[in-house]
């Protein structure tokens, strides 16, 4: 049996799960429309230090995991972007 579920109405960014984390973390987030995603981490310096997610998306739902390992105790943002929103970013703490 298939069920059908229905597109997210809004862009959604949740907070990554768990928060702090070592080294791996879980990042959901939601897109209203097909297109293009980009899910990026930055650090302080805003400098990219991973790119999770760049790729064409049908409208949905999605969890990605990020691994931290190689990157520094520290904070580090991560941002959704996608056709129809606007940016949206969180903050995470990766602990060593």
């Amino acid at each position: 049996m298939t069920t059908k579920i229905a597109a997210p109405r809004a862009a959604r960014l949740e907070q990554n799960s768990p928060n702090p984390f070592n080294p791996l973390t879980a990042i959901r987030f939601a897109v209203p429309q097909r297109g293009r995603v980009s899910l990026k981490v930055y650090d302080t310096r805003g400098q990219i230090v991973a790119t999770v997610v760049d790729e064409e998306l049908p409208a949905g739902a999605y969890e990605r995991s990020f691994n931290a390992q190689g990157l520094a105790s520290g904070t580090y943002f991560y941002t959704l972007k996608a056709p129809g929103i606007d940016v949206q970013s969180r903050k995470m703490q990766l602990v060593k």
